[in-house]
Formats: C-alpha cells, structure tokens, sequence
C-alpha cells in the first residue's frame, strides 16, 4: 500500500521505489506503530470524528496485529514502503473502509516520530539496564581489589601507587554518568507529538492531551512543525551513546595494555581471547580490540546526524528518514559492547604480586616524600625541589626507590627527614595517606563504592551525591 500516490499518475520503478522504502530500518517500529494508531483511533473516536463502533472496530484489530507480531504468525511484507503504510495496508485489507479512516488528523511525519520516541521510551531505558549491570560487575570486581596495589599512570609513566579498586571505580563512575545523560535525554524526548500533523496540526477537533496522557508522555508537543522538524532528542542519544562507546574504548585500552607480556596485570579468560593463524603461541585480547574499535562507529553516527539535520530547512524533509539507522546502529552498538565488556571483565583474573611488584621502581612514593616535607614545616615548592633532588641523587646512584636511599643522605638534602620516612614512603602508605573523598585509600574506594551502588538501587534518573 503506497499512502501517497493519489497525486501522482507515475509511480516509481522497482529499485527506485526500494531506495526510498525504509521498510528495514523501521520494521522494529511495529509494536510502537500499533501503539499509536490504537491511541489516535480511540481519541477519534472520543471525538465524534470516528463512529464509536468504527473506532471500536479498529482497536480490536489493532491489537490483534499485536499478539500476531508477537507470535511470529504477522510476518512483516519487506516489499512494503515503511511499517506504517504495511500496517495501514492490513487494516484496510481486512476492515475496508474502517481501515481507511484510521489515519484521520494524522500525517505520516508526526506519526514516523511518534512511533521513533515511543521505541526509545522503551528501548533506551533496555539499555541503561545493560550499563547498570556493567557498573556493577566492575564494582564487584573493585570491592574485592580495594587493596590491590597497583601503579597509576599519567602520560603512561608510573605515576603514584593506587589500588585496582580505585581504577575500576574510576571506570564505573564514568559509565554512571552515561547512565545519567540517558535519562536527561528521556526527559526532553517524553513529549508526544501525535496530532501535529505534516507541520500545521490538524483542522479536526483532535484531543491531543488525552493521546499523550494515552500514551504515557508526559504531554503534546508545544510546536507542531517542531514537532516534525525536531530529532535533538536523536542527537541526544546518539551523544550520549558515543560518549559511552568512548568509555568502553578507554577500559579496553587499559586491558589490552594491561594484557600485554610487558605488563602482566590482568589474565583475560580464553573465552574472551583469540589466538592468531599463524603464530601458535598468540593469546590476543580481541574483544577488547573490537570493543575500541566499534566505539568508531558510534562516534560516526553521531556524526552523520549532525550533518544530516545542519542543511535542512526547519520542517519535514525526507532526509529525516536518514536518522533512525545511524541511532539504532549506534544503540544496538553500545548495548553489544557493554555485555561483551562485562563479560570480559566479570571472567578477569588479576596478577596481584605483578601490579605490587610495579609499584617499586620509578619513584611512584616521590610526591609522598614532599608531602612528608610539607607536613614538618617545609614550603610545598621547596619540598617539591628537595624530593626531586633526591630522585636525581638515587637514580645517579642505582637505587630505584628512595626508601632504598640511607637516612644520612636524605639528611643531606634536607635535615627533616626522620627515620619514620621509611614507612611513610611504603607503597601501601602512600595509598592509605590518601583518604580524602575520591582518594584511592581502601576505605574511601569502599565508600565510592556504596555511593555508586546506593545510585543504581535509587533509579536511573537520580545521579547526585
């Protein structure tokens, strides 16, 4: 059924008219298409615009089609032009006029984005399951590493001792966040634009708050051609799932270094490894490589919306059609990669005698030691000078700690250093002495973990401390 070829006296060639059929994309619309039609048929008919029993009639249908859909025995025609015009076809193919009468008050476009924001009320908050279960295998992972040490790196260079726990809570908290840029996207997308008709509305007595209140937003649309023209809520998800896709292509930069024969640190399960055709001793970290990787393609997607919507005029244009494959790509992309991830990192195994072993070597405890200054009186620029000093001082002479280093010639640098240096200066003394809120002391990795747990019990739309 083609809803628009009344005008025209030509109708496009075979391959013509399946260029710009959508019928593949849209096709997972169907449910939300049933939806809408089932909420604007009954308004019309509340409305007197429809016969109470015509109405009646096509609700019954209607939801029929819907537990067809749902039993696989409606199989949808890919020859159809979209989902919508599949599904009118139906209607009218089994009710006749009644089936033709279902589109009153209803263009194609409010429609088309009707049925898109439905999906994502449904489909977007599937996906913040998904990163919600994420968070909490790392959590998992970083409550019983909270002791772990482990160096922590700038520019890649050892840097301070840390804690595994505090590393895979900085991991967490990111992937909080984008559960939260979810919601705040939900919030804008929560109005239905059903009524708005191609850009003007509708000249009939269309009851567009009960659709929306039928339908669960939260109310119509404020502008009908903004309505139509609108895709920012697109934008958004796409944003915030690119935003994600990025944190998760940061972790497996992390893991594949980590997973190196130079680092050592973790174990990554056989399951989530490959081995090479050619090498027989390869153990290769693919899935995270892939993880990084496809994060491309949400980067790209955002991308390809934002130039899409640039050059439009501000109402409906059939590029718009463009938006919805870019979207679900970049939402199925991320919901992929999130499980692939959390199931990776749930099977890890963590060499932890490595990771200690590394936090000697490099003078991770060097900031330690100007703080030790600061803390006897010492000015911190001054401690800074004295505490590089001594790093160059032990390098010159072959040590590779400054715990290595006697206390005579510490003294010889500065005469406030005391025997208690020593401990002061022990990888697990430098993490403990950081308690500070964020700091990577086992008992404050431990309440950063509880904040991020109490966070996903509360509800995806509470984010604050």
């Amino acid at each position: 059924m083609i809803l628009w070829h009344g005008r025209l006296e030509e109708k496009p060639e075979a391959e013509a008219f399946a260029f710009q059929a959508s019928i593949e994309t849209d096709q997972r619309l169907a449910l939300e298409d049933l939806r809408g039609s089932r909420a604007h048929a009954a308004m019309l008919g509340k409305q007197g615009i429809l016969p109470p029993d015509t109405a009646a009639r096509l609700d019954r249908e209607l939801a029929g089609l819907e537990e067809e859909l749902k039993q696989g025995t409606l199989v949808i025609d890919r020859k159809a032009e979209d989902i919508h015009s599949f599904i009118e076809g139906i209607i009218t193919e089994r009710l006749g006029d009644p089936g033709r009468m279902v589109h009153a008050g209803r263009s194609r476009n409010d429609q088309v984005v009707l049925d898109f924001r439905l999906y994502l009320k449904r489909a977007v908050p599937e996906l913040q399951t998904e990163l919600v279960q994420t968070i909490t295998a790392l959590l998992d992972q970083a409550e019983q590493h909270a002791e772990t040490l482990m160096p922590g790196y700038t520019h890649l260079q050892r840097a301070q001792p840390v804690t595994l726990g505090h590393h895979l809570t900085a991991w967490a908290a990111a992937l909080d966040r984008d559960v939260g840029r979810f919601s705040d996207a939900l919030v804008r997308l929560d109005e239905c634009p059903l009524g708005s008709g191609a850009l003007a509305g509708s000249g009939l007595p269309l009851d567009r708050d009960a659709a929306a209140q039928s339908l669960g937003f939260r109310g119509p649309t404020l502008n009908a051609m903004d309505s139509v023209a609108d895709r920012d809520f697109a934008l958004e998800l796409a944003g915030a799932a690119a935003v994600a896709m990025t944190h998760l292509s940061r972790f497996c930069e992390d893991v594949v270094i980590w997973a190196s024969e130079e680092f050592q640190f973790i174990r990554i399960a056989e399951r989530w490894s490959t081995g090479s055709s050619i090498m027989p001793q390869k153990k290769n970290p693919d899935f995270a490589e892939l993880i990084r990787g496809k994060a491309a393609r949400t980067s790209g997607n955002l991308m390809t919306l934002l130039m899409l919507l640039k050059g439009l005029p501000y109402a409906y244009a059939k590029d718009l059609q463009e938006d919805k494959e870019a979207l679900f790509d970049s939402l199925d992309t991320l919901r992929s990669c999130a499980r692939m991830f959390r199931g990776m990192m749930k099977s890890a195994e963590f060499n932890k005698e490595r990771m200690e072993a590394c936090c000697t070597g490099g003078f991770l405890e060097a900031t330690d030691a100007a703080d030790y200054l600061v803390r006897k009186g010492t000015p911190f620029r001054k401690a800074h000078e004295i505490a590089a000093q001594v790093v160059r001082d032990c390098i010159a002479a072959g040590e590779r700690s400054i715990r290595e280093r006697s206390l005579e010639k510490l003294r010889a640098r500065s005469d406030q250093f005391e025997p208690d240096i020593y401990d002061a200066l022990s990888p697990m003394a430098c993490v403990c002495a950081r308690n500070l809120p964020g700091g990577p002391a086992p008992e404050e990795v431990r309440r950063q973990i509880k904040v991020l747990r109490d966070r996903l019990v509360s509800g995806f739309s509470q984010r604050s401390l």
